[in-house]
């Protein structure tokens, strides 16, 4: 029976616009920021940011080096949030049914400090909540200095929630993320970025009850 239910942050709670982000990285001063990003890892000091193993100074001083010119927080923190489209009310109203039913919601999520500015603020839902309202709790990678899919990540939550993978349902957009997830015998659902995944959740839990 499932008892708790992870979810993915970018492409599941949020629908994700990687080409914007990749635009704005552009439109502040790096040329190939397509060659370091795309919509589930990125390389370079994207990723060491997003694993934790630089802060969001250090890595706006690195972009500001490889960007030939002194860019601000302000503008580091605009090109990351072009990969937030959108914040479907549906998702977050299902989110809340959810833990009415009982389930214990856990965000799973390889994200970065600038991104997580604007998603644990009063901003994030434009009813003066941040994402903490939804969740019972968050496992962010920059935090735990790991990301999805590494195997590690998901037995950190399980270990921290003592919870057994048979009843955990894991919803994520990527499909490595998710493989590995089904390895490890925990339940997936794995809903294209932007889909309405709202009511099919309901037929994966219905299956696994």
């Amino acid at each position: 029976m499932i008892k708790i239910i992870i979810f993915d942050l970018g492409g599941v709670i949020i629908t994700l616009d990687p080409q914007e982000s990749v635009r704005r990285f552009k439109e502040i001063g790096l040329e190939e920021a397509d060659r370091w990003m795309d919509a589930y890892t990125q390389g370079g000091i994207f990723g060491q940011l997003e694993e934790g193993l630089i802060d969001a100074e250090t890595f706006r001083r690195e972009f500001s080096r490889m960007a030939g010119r002194e860019v601000t927080y302000e503008e580091c923190r605009y090109a990351w949030l072009g990969y937030a489209k959108e914040v479907p009310q549906r998702n977050l109203d299902v989110l809340q049914q959810l833990r009415a039913q009982g389930y214990r919601l856990i965000l799973l999520s390889n994200t970065n400090p600038y991104m997580m500015s604007w998603v644990r603020s009063s901003e994030f839902d434009g009813h003066g909540h941040s994402i903490d309202y939804y969740f019972d709790a968050l496992y962010l990678s920059y935090e735990l200095k790991v990301m999805k899919p590494s195997s590690d990540f998901f037995h950190r939550v399980l270990l921290s929630e003592h919870i057994a993978p048979g009843e955990t349902l894991f919803v994520d957009d990527g499909p490595r993320n998710v493989a590995v997830a089904s390895q490890m015998g925990i339940r997936t659902f794995c809903p294209e970025n932007g889909k309405d995944w709202t009511k099919e959740i309901y037929d994966y839990l219905r299956i696994n009850s």
